[in-house]
């Protein structure tokens, strides 16, 4: 059933998709916000993550019993949030019936935000706990998009900048960027369209819309696009570039096995989607197949692998987006040589095409992977306020399966050919770095 898509007057999207006995009578609901670490202001780097933890407000006391997420479990659901480079994303799941009282929950939560500078400052400290636990895993993505676009930022923040924001500082992020024109509402399962939309349009009306005061901080400037060939079809040239932008090299990272990460910008998601899926297709190739190909063969490597996407998540952010590529080095292999032995295998992606079973086999992965985010609601949901946002006309979910089958293996080794052109970071992993 195709999905029901509205606007409120004061410019609120909603998106209703009813799948009648789906998920055994569960309803989720997404709430995604055009704003993210890219709007944090400058000197304020962690607002918009700040702001996610204080849209998850306690009632009637510390205990918590009557916080917003103690309601939701008490109905026998769940709830989360993600705030990404360029949205921030609030998830709840429930049993069907309880839908009136999440709706009202969630535009509660937007009409009464009024943090405390009491709860403030614990969830600032949530959050260095947080940015600790992530740069203990590696900052590889970061990394890279600091260094393909300089000026980018993470969506995590950082300890000393969060400590200088104030209630008051919050709030005004808050009315400037969580306006009902930049907020898009979708709702997947169980559930009846009609009835949906009227509870939206009495229960989110009162939200305002237009733009911000003019005296409302201001955003540091978010990081210009590395300019990426967009070409991804079979009348790209088929002969391996002659030579290559030198690398963009970082500081080394600290990890706990020696090797390199390099970072490579992928082209727009919206402007040139065929040739972003052909790079999701070439990433699931070299990974399934001629990456343990190479770590058996090649003894300078014991592991590589590439993913596409936001930490992985390909179709999750729009322009910039990467590629990320992760080698694990023997013993005595310098960085340089590493570097060698994955560009042997891009190359060979450029110059050579998959056969029709090895790239049917990659495409059939990426397909897999589309029908479990299609069974699972809270990823159906999500997905379709991520659509409506970052790339509308796309189709979303629906669109999927037949944008993929449309690339062919001379797409796939023309975007390889793009890797080899294009700009690259390279990260140096190690102990002691």
């Amino acid at each position: 059933m195709s999905p029901y898509a509205g606007r409120l007057p004061n410019g609120l999207r909603l998106s209703v998709e009813p799948l009648p006995g789906h998920g055994s009578g569960l309803v989720s609901v997404a709430l995604t916000v055009a704003v993210g670490g890219d709007d944090d202001p400058a000197g304020q780097h962690g607002m918009a993550h700040l702001v996610e933890h204080l849209m998850f407000p306690r009632m009637g006391g510390d205990d918590g019993l009557d916080s917003h997420v103690a309601r939701v479990e008490g109905a026998g659901g769940v709830c989360n949030a993600e705030t990404h480079r360029d949205h921030t994303v609030f998830h709840t799941t429930v049993p069907a019936g309880m839908l009136p009282d999440v709706l009202e929950w969630e535009a509660r939560r937007l009409l009464t935000f009024a943090p405390e500078e009491a709860v403030l400052r614990t969830e600032t400290g949530v959050i260095a706990e947080e940015i600790r636990g992530a740069a203990a895993g590696g900052r590889f993505w970061e990394t890279a998009l600091e260094a393909l676009h300089p000026g980018s930022r993470d969506s995590f923040g950082t300890p000393e900048e969060l400590a200088g924001i104030t209630a008051a500082d919050a709030t005004a992020f808050f009315r400037r960027h969580y306006r009902a024109d930049a907020l898009v509402l979708s709702v997947t399962g169980d559930v009846d369209a009609d009835r949906v939309a009227a509870s939206v349009d009495s229960l989110f009306a009162p939200l305002p819309a237009g733009t911000a005061p003019a005296d409302d901080p201001v955003a540091a400037p978010h990081p210009a696009p590395v300019p990426v060939p967009a070409s991804a079809s079979a009348s790209a040239s088929a002969s391996t570039p002659a030579s290559t932008p030198a690398p963009i090299r970082t500081a080394p990272l600290p990890s706990p096995v020696s090797g390199v990460a390099l970072g490579y910008p992928l082209p727009d998601p919206v402007s040139h989607r065929h040739a972003y899926l052909a790079q999701v297709v070439l990433a699931e190739a070299l990974g399934r197949h001629r990456l343990p190909q190479l770590t058996r063969r090649d003894s300078r490597l014991t592991s590589a692998r590439i993913t596409c996407g936001y930490h992985g998540q390909w179709l999750a952010s729009a322009a910039p987006d990467l590629a990320l590529v992760l080698l694990a080095r023997a013993p005595g292999v310098s960085a340089e040589e590493a570097v060698d032995s994955w560009l042997e295998v891009l190359r060979d992606a450029a110059e050579r095409p998959a056969g029709a079973d090895e790239h049917q086999r990659a495409v059939n992965a990426l397909l897999l992977a589309c029908h479990r985010t299609a069974d699972s609601l809270t990823a159906r949901s999500v997905t379709q306020g991520r659509t409506a946002l970052l790339f509308p006309g796309s189709g979303g979910l629906a669109a999927l399966p037949g944008d993929l089958a449309r690339v062919t293996p001379d797409d796939v080794s023309a975007a390889a050919r793009v890797l080899l052109s294009g700009p690259c970071s390279v990260t140096e992993l190690g102990e002691n770095r």
